[in-house]
């Protein structure tokens, strides 16, 4: 039975902590706040962008924490997992992983790509796992396209374009703080940098154009370089979208004999295939907004029974997701193309 401890109660935390309730050989046995209201179950002053809203809990028997060097000392925590906010995510991992536990952490890794280094080497000296949650690849649509794409089931990939795009959130005063989240062109974008990372490799260069407001990027448009073999992506993410379109993800990703198609507006996942049929998969866990947590966290669970992470809570992809965020920035303020080195 793997022992989790949850550091950080707000959106993400609640989010976690009712999709572990479902994990298979692990449990929820401790929470960590600094709000007493939030330590004695009242969670009705949590709300997000999906989901449901907060209410009372009853955390029964669950441990309850103020200070996390108190958790981090409890024996009886086999994972840390870190859903604080992103800035404080990289001294709340190494303080972990000195601690010897595990860790799953929320993306973004860090928000600087030299914090995510430093994590990388923390996990490496104290023989731990570092994970780190990007739970896009285990939403379904996604899962079954990078499926299909690393299977070459129906040939190599040729080209792609991703959207994510939000209207502005009121819903958390930290989530619209730059300092706190690196802004949309990091904390929104770095789901789609870590999906083509996964599914297309790291690419060469960068060219993005975009618009900054208050000095950071809220909205961009990036072409991903491969070289003249490579294939053709691109993606546009941002907070720009009005209240009455609140969020839309999707893709259209085109192998050499089929083009997938998604739109979580109105599109279901339809498979295109050259023989000019169109079919819509059977996937499961469609509309259970919490339903990729756990499998996210019923993956970083199974990671650590087997002592290797799983490659979609990769800590190296996760610190590459956010270079690549890092260096479209760059080319938006510059103009110019970037390379990823």
């Amino acid at each position: 039975m793997t022992r989790i401890g949850i550091v950080g109660i707000g959106f993400m935390g609640m989010i976690h902590y009712l999709a572990a309730q479902k994990l298979s050989g692990a449990k929820v046995v401790a929470i960590c706040s600094r709000d007493p209201k939030k330590l004695d179950g009242d969670w009705r002053g949590i709300r997000g962008n999906f989901g449901p809203p907060g209410t009372m809990m009853d955390l029964g028997e669950i441990k309850k924490y103020r200070d996390i060097n108190d958790l981090l000392a409890d024996p009886d925590i086999d994972l840390i997992d870190v859903c604080n906010p992103t800035h404080k995510h990289p001294e709340t991992a190494l303080a972990a992983l000195k601690a010897g536990k595990h860790v799953l952490v929320e993306k973004s890794i860090a928000l600087d790509p030299k914090d995510a280094d430093a994590m990388l080497e923390a996990a490496d000296k104290a023989g731990r796992l570092l994970m780190v949650a990007h739970v896009l690849p285990f939403f379904p649509e996604f899962a079954h396209a990078a499926e299909l794409i690393r299977s070459g089931q129906y040939g190599k990939l040729v080209a792609a374009h991703f959207i994510r795009v939000i209207s502005k959130p009121d819903w958390s005063a930290e989530i619209a703080d730059v300092s706190k989240t690196g802004g949309p062109a990091v904390d929104l974008h770095i789901h789609d940098t870590h999906f083509i990372g996964l599914v297309c490799g790291v690419p060469q260069k960068v060219f993005a154009s975009g618009i900054m407001e208050n000095g950071a990027v809220q909205y961009l448009t990036t072409h991903y370089l491969y070289g003249k073999d490579g294939p053709c992506v691109t993606c546009s993410s941002g907070a720009v979208a009005q209240k009455g379109r609140e969020f839309i993800h999707g893709y259209e990703i085109y192998l050499e004999k089929a083009t997938l198609a998604y739109d979580s507006s109105h599109k279901p996942l339809t498979v295109y295939t050259s023989d000019g049929k169109a079919e819509q998969p059977k996937i499961e866990g469609s509309g259970d907004p919490t339903a990729a947590f756990t499998l996210e966290l019923q993956a970083a669970v199974d990671s650590i029974a087997k002592g290797k992470a799983h490659d979609y809570l990769s800590g190296k992809l996760a610190r590459d997701a956010l270079v690549m965020c890092h260096k479209e920035c760059q080319s938006v303020q510059t103009g110019s193309t970037v390379e990823i080195v």
